[in-house]
């Protein structure tokens, strides 16, 4: 039986860098009072979507999270990381406006989330991630799948709450509904959170948050940095109601895909029950979002309609190169991790899984 009882989730370790960028970041977190340069064109001839850059930005930001052990909590303003920290973000959103492929209006970035390709198991049209967790996934597949995502799902919602402060009136109420559902609806041990970190259990995986930071990829750490980067500026609160629209849409069906699969790996209950809350779920958010948070956002401010567009192109950019990264391991027979995981300690429960099938 998992344990259910709502765990204590403090500050993530400090990472290992990556590169200078990392390298620079930590560096100061560690002797904030040192000087701590940059070569001139550090920031402006890193990959835009590569490890070392995206761990620092994501250094960064951890920093307005939980932060680190050890770490002064000051150092959230500390204006030399701050300035680095915009360099970072320059760099990355420019790349994003250049690459990811736009949609010429919002109702067409809308209408494309909500076309699911014929979705036939094994069917060559079903060439997703949660397609081939679906259909081929093995507990091992599974377990990196979340590992990955603990990046986030370990502080499911935050990012998009930065967004309340922002909002009035009728698009904040449904925000702060689904928010409401997001965490619980008041009860902690319903926390989406907590569902995930049970799901970890189950899989066998350390729920210490921020564990795998160190074992994910840039694909999923960009993914993250993105929420983060939407919410904490003002200017982009049309771009987070977009990333949060995409999120809320695609979430049925592809969480519906990944509870089956973890039923067809013979996961745990818990495993289970994460995917199979969003698949309900989020199938009401989905309206709530469609017709409250963006209707009524576009009628106070129709000019942000670009930047919910936006939101929704660059999501499914990241999204897509993240998918790419995992299937290419996969279909390659190697771990998607940087580091491979141990194997699970506890034997997956297969007996339980049939008898839910």
């Amino acid at each position: 039986m998992t344990d259910r009882t709502p765990r204590r989730a403090g500050p993530a370790a400090l990472p290992t860098p990556r590169g200078p960028l990392s390298t620079t970041v930590l560096d100061h977190l560690h002797h904030p009072e040192a000087p701590h340069p940059l070569p001139d064109t550090a920031t402006t001839t890193a990959d835009p979507y590569g490890e070392d850059l995206h761990l620092a930005l994501y250094t960064c930001y951890e920093l307005h999270y939980r932060g680190f052990p050890g770490i002064d909590p000051d150092l959230e303003w500390n204006p030399a990381l701050l300035r680095l920290r915009a360099a970072l973000e320059d760099r990355f959103l420019t790349a994003l406006r250049m690459d990811a492929p736009a949609h010429k209006t919002l109702s067409d970035a809308l209408e494309d989330l909500l076309v699911e390709p014929v979705d036939t198991p094994g069917a060559p049209t079903a060439t997703g991630a949660s397609h081939f967790l679906r259909d081929e996934g093995t507990p091992e597949h599974l377990r990196e799948y979340a590992a990955h995502r603990s990046l986030y799902h370990l502080k499911e919602a935050d990012p998009h709450a930065w967004v309340l402060p922002r909002l009035w009136g009728r698009p904040k109420a449904a925000m702060a509904a689904v928010e409401f559902d997001e965490y619980g609806g008041g009860r902690p041990d319903r926390v989406h959170a907590q569902l995930f970190a049970d799901l970890m259990t189950d899989l066998g995986l350390d729920t210490t948050y921020g564990h795998y930071l160190d074992d994910t990829c840039a694909e999923m750490l960009a993914n993250v940095n993105l929420m983060s980067l939407f919410g904490l500026h003002r200017g982009l609160r049309g771009a987070l109601v977009g990333h949060f629209a995409d999120v809320e849409i695609t979430s049925s069906p592809g969480s519906r895909r990944l509870a089956e699969a973890m039923r067809r790996a013979g996961a745990g209950p818990a495993a289970r029950f994460f995917y199979d809350e969003h698949v309900e779920a989020d199938a009401v958010h989905e309206q709530i979002v469609r017709r409250d948070v963006i209707g009524g956002l576009l009628e106070q401010e129709p000019e942000l309609e670009d930047d919910i567009t936006f939101g929704i192109d660059a999501t499914e950019y990241l999204e897509g190169r993240f998918g790419d990264r995992l299937l290419a391991a996969w279909r390659a027979g190697r771990s998607s991790l940087r580091t491979p995981l141990p194997p699970a300690e506890v034997p997956v429960p297969r007996s339980s899984a049939r008898q839910d099938m």
